[in-house]
């Protein structure tokens, strides 16, 4: 049983440093993207919208489209279509 516990026990160790290694590598990454906002940010670019767009990037044509088509259909229930003035006709 000894023998079994040590090599599960030295698996579990190789999984724990990897898991260790991969967070410490997306901590390094989410502050590059970070960076990356911060620099938008100072060209003049608002980072909410810029976020939103990498959002919808990661959204398939189809599934955008219909996203779209509801929220124009909610808009339209609640008086906020384009047309609307103000946010009521």
């Amino acid at each position: 049983m000894a023998e079994v516990v040590g090599i599960a026990g030295e698996q579990l160790r190789q999984f724990v440093a990897r898991i260790e290694r991969l967070e410490e590598e997306k901590a390094a990454l989410a502050a590059d993207i970070k960076e990356v906002y911060a620099e938008a940010k100072g060209n003049g670019f608002d980072t909410k919208v810029l976020r939103t767009v990498i959002r919808l990037r990661k959204i398939d044509k189809a599934e955008r489209q219909e996203m779209d088509a509801i929220l124009e259909l909610y808009l339209e229930a609640l008086g906020m279509h384009e047309g609307a003035v103000g946010g009521e006709e």
